[in-house]
């Protein structure tokens, strides 16, 4: 599936969803898979926290003023707050996990 917002090509797979539930965190995994026909999209923007895990390939990772290289085994983990996003491809196809978890609204 594509998730709402993201650009062309992104291809988001939701690997579980925990929804409203006592600790009051909402968590979504996402296995996300880039393309030769995906865009570079750096300036997403949402509420919580996100940690990237890479699997495959290489890509550049902006978060706020900084860009991170990041390839297989790399972890990142950030305020979802700032813009981020994949904005250089150095070696596709690439994927990785991406976990956002963010306070459920009461």
């Amino acid at each position: 599936m594509e998730r709402a917002g993201t650009r062309a090509g992104h291809q988001y797979n939701l690997l579980g969803h925990i929804g409203s539930n006592a600790s009051g965190v909402i968590v979504e995994p996402y296995l996300i898979t880039l393309t030769e026909a995906s865009d570079v999209f750096p300036t997403f923007q949402h509420g919580g926290i996100e940690t990237i895990y890479m699997l495959e390939g290489e890509i550049g990772y902006r978060h706020g003023e900084n860009i991170h290289h990041l390839s297989p085994g790399d972890t990142l983990f950030f305020d979802a707050d700032a813009p981020h996003g994949p904005e250089v491809f150095t070696k596709l196809p690439a994927k990785f996990l991406s976990v956002i978890s963010y306070p459920q609204n009461t």
